[in-house]
């Protein structure tokens, strides 16, 4: 890997092409990014690279973190994160990563906390099919039966049933950078990118290239 940054989510817009076709794009805000430690192999057993990411309080950090970024000469951060840089070597403390790391019509993954929906019912979490509607039915919205009687006698693991849905680390793959915007930091990707408003998003080079 040789491109990552992080991001917070602005929004969904849309923008038009050179070719004159309306695009729809989500709005990024991509770092600065600043390295607050570059790993090594003798140090630390493997190459990364460390970024801060995010302005904050100095009151919200604990003592063991403001020591590290003023041991790298960098602000206080809200976010730490690492990146397994192929030039991992060639990063130095305190540098600055910014949007251009991208370049228009790259292809990269983005990986965020998809929103939360709380407890939801089947049909909406699983997309079951609901009971008949009319005029004597019982049956509406539920599972449905759990499982078999004697055989196999129980219910197998990952039955679709009501619980929990959403807030969990999705990947969308091979998104395309529609356009980078240097002087803002801002990055626009064609489609939707996972995760709400202000949410954190990581951006990195797809592992499809090529497809």
């Amino acid at each position: 890997m040789k491109k990552a940054i992080l991001a917070t989510k602005i929004g969904m817009t849309q923008v038009f092409a050179e070719n004159g076709v309306l695009v729809p794009v989500t709005v990024l805000q991509a770092g600065p990014l600043f390295v607050t430690q570059v790993k090594t192999v003798d140090n630390d057993g493997y190459e990364a690279v460390q970024v801060g990411f995010g302005d904050i309080r100095e009151t919200l950090v604990n003592k063991p973190r403001k020591g590290h970024f003023a041991k790298a000469g960098v602000a206080n951060k809200r976010f730490l994160r690492e990146f397994r840089f192929d030039n991992a070597s060639d990063y130095k403390v305190g540098q600055e990563i910014k949007a251009d790391i991208f370049t228009e019509g790259d292809r990269i993954d983005a990986t965020a906390t998809s929103k939360g929906k709380g407890f939801q019912g089947a049909i909406k979490r699983h997309n079951l099919s609901r009971g008949p509607m009319k005029h004597g039915s019982k049956f509406h919205r539920h599972a449905g039966s759990n499982g078999a009687a004697t055989t196999p006698g129980r219910v197998f693991k990952g039955k679709h049933m009501p619980g929990h849905m959403g807030h969990v680390r999705v990947t969308v793959q091979n998104l395309e950078v529609v356009r980078i915007d240097s002087d803002k930091n801002l990055i626009l990707i064609k489609g939707a990118v996972p995760g709400p408003k202000k949410s954190l998003v990581m951006l990195k080079e797809t592992v499809k290239a090529g497809k």
